[in-house]
This record gives C-alpha cells, sequence and structure tokens, in this order.
C-alpha cells in the first residue's frame, strides 16, 4: 500500500486523471464504502481531499467514522459524469491512518476552505481527518482518453 503522493510520483497521468474524476465539480465528491461491523459493506457520499499532502477525508462521528476506526478498509469511487460518459469512474480501495498531527490539519483545513470559497463547514474541528492508502484503483473510460483506452485501466500497488 502506498500513499496518494507515492501514487502520483509512480503513475502521474492516472492519478491526474483519478483527480480530475473525483474534482470534476470543482470539489472531491465521491461515495465512500466501509465494512459494518458485520461484515456488509456501508456505503457514504463524502467529499474527498486530494492535493500537495495527499488523499484525505474528513469524517463526522457517526457510522462511517465507527467503521474506519474498527476495520481501515475503504473503497472510494468518484461521481458519475453526465451522458454521454456517464460511466466514466475513477476507484481507489485501501486502508485508511488516522491523521492526529495539527500542522497537517491545519494544511487540508486550508485546502478545504480555498475549494468552497473561505469556509470549512460547521463542525469541521471536531471532525476526524484519515488520510487514505492506496492498495489498488480503477480508472474506467467509456471512450478512449489521450492517454487510456476505452475500458478498464487497473493499478495495483
Amino acid at each position: 500500500m502506498i500513499t496518494w503522493i507515492d501514487f502520483e510520483r509512480r503513475e502521474p497521468d492516472l492519478a491526474a486523471a483519478g483527480r480530475a474524476q473525483f474534482y470534476q465539480h470543482g470539489l472531491g465528491l465521491g461515495f465512500l464504502a466501509t465494512v459494518r461491523r458485520d461484515g456488509g459493506p456501508r456505503v457514504h457520499p463524502v467529499c474527498p481531499v486530494i492535493g500537495a499532502h495527499g488523499l484525505h477525508l474528513v469524517v463526522m462521528p457517526g457510522p462511517k467514522l465507527a467503521d474506519l476506526r474498527r476495520d481501515g478498509r475503504y473503497s472510494l469511487h468518484s461521481e458519475t459524469v453526465p451522458p454521454p460518459r456517464e460511466d466514466d469512474g475513477f476507484a481507489v480501495t485501501g486502508r485508511v491512518r488516522e491523521v492526529s498531527d495539527p500542522s497537517l490539519r491545519a494544511a487540508i483545513r486550508a485546502q478545504v476552505e480555498a475549494e468552497r470559497g473561505g469556509a470549512a463547514w460547521e463542525g469541521f474541528d471536531q471532525h476526524v481527518l484519515f488520510e487514505l492508502g492506496i492498495e489498488r484503483c480503477l480508472l474506467m473510460l467509456t471512450r478512449p482518453g489521450e492517454t487510456f483506452p476505452k475500458g478498464p485501466t487497473v493499478w495495483k500497488a
């Protein structure tokens, strides 16, 4: 498993394509799958933060926080795009690491504020910061792009 920063160094085109999928609306949007206590999947809408410090999530108290703390496995999938590319997407899977470093929290907060016109959401400072480690990713394209062919491109750490 590697960090997003390492992923960008190893696979810059694939990382750029993935970031573009998550940030197609100007800020990170996606769906996070976690593992419930009974082993079943749970899916949550989330706002991933991808930037100079890696791939992060700021998680409010609730079921997904409990899932991530108990079993750090996750899968994060981008939103779908409008037709004719509605089946395009990008997904990463791996394990999370809880982050408590105040300087990193401050940097992530600054990025969130910049992406949202100067303000983070209410309760931001009480939420938990996670870095998402990457074990594998999938880019799916309905039409060939400049760098990747039509269909799936799979990468494993």
